[in-house]
């Protein structure tokens, strides 16, 4: 039996920005350590989201010591809060943009992220059947990704996962909106794909299990932490897999 194994660890300083990849990370109540942190709001208070801004992908935070570190292609990078990087931000989205921390973390409702390498694997294969090139797992800026499942969507199935001493609980799919369809290298908007193919396959209505409660195009899903802990690249997960339905 293959074993599953933590594969990526990824999290998020600042909600829309890059993510950083890591080879450990504490898995806290809330989520990952740092994870969206940092929000960014525009003139009128709203938070900037990359289908608005795709060129919040080229944005890359570092929070090293408590200490945030803002870079970008062709920019000096900004360190800290306040003022300067608030000019920073205004100069490279090209409009009035404001750094704040966010407490409680922005984005996700405190959960993690998963997806694994298989779930990928069998969209990638859809792409090419329909003359399209594959995607990177960063298209969907997962916190997890796991690689071992044999079958696609494995996720979607499992009640609970076991990650070294962490437990993570399921709380529903992951809905899929526009930002999937910004390159994560260039910043840019890349549509149709994927939810063009995804659309075709993944559609859920709300009523596949009981935890689904939004309607719209599923890839990956979120978990809750119920045990909080230290995670690594590397590490074995155990699944508590969802009783099928007669």
């Amino acid at each position: 039996m293959t074993v599953a194994r933590l594969a990526d660890i990824t999290y998020y300083p600042v909600k829309g920005c890059a993510g950083i990849a890591l080879t450990e990370a504490t898995v806290t109540p809330s989520g990952l350590l740092g994870d969206r942190a940092y929000a960014i709001l525009d003139e009128k208070g709203d938070v900037r989201w990359q289908w608005g801004d795709p060129g919040l992908a080229l944005i890359t935070p570092q929070l090293v010591d408590g200490e945030l570190t803002l870079s970008a292609p062709g920019r000096d990078p900004v360190k800290g809060e306040g003022a300067t990087a608030n000019a920073w931000l205004t100069d490279l989205l090209g409009g009035p943009s404001t750094l704040v921390r966010v407490s409680p973390p922005a984005g996700n409702s405190n959960r993690l992220h998963v997806v694994s390498r298989a779930t990928l694997a069998a969209l990638n294969d859809r792409l090419a059947a329909r003359g399209s090139r594959p995607l990177p797992m960063n298209r969907f800026r997962p916190n997890l990704v796991i690689d071992g499942w044999p079958t696609p969507h494995t996720e979607d199935e499992a009640t609970h996962l076991a990650i070294a001493g962490t437990e993570l609980t399921f709380t529903e799919r992951t809905i899929r909106c526009a930002i999937t369809m910004v390159d994560q290298e260039t910043g840019r908007r890349d549509g149709p794909e994927p939810l063009r193919t995804l659309a075709t396959y993944r559609r859920t209505r709300g009523t596949d299990s009981d935890a689904d409660t939004d309607k719209g195009i599923a890839f990956g899903a979120y978990f809750a932490v119920r045990r909080a802990g230290k995670v690594s690249v590397g590490d074995e997960v155990t699944r508590t897999a969802r009783p099928r339905r007669p």
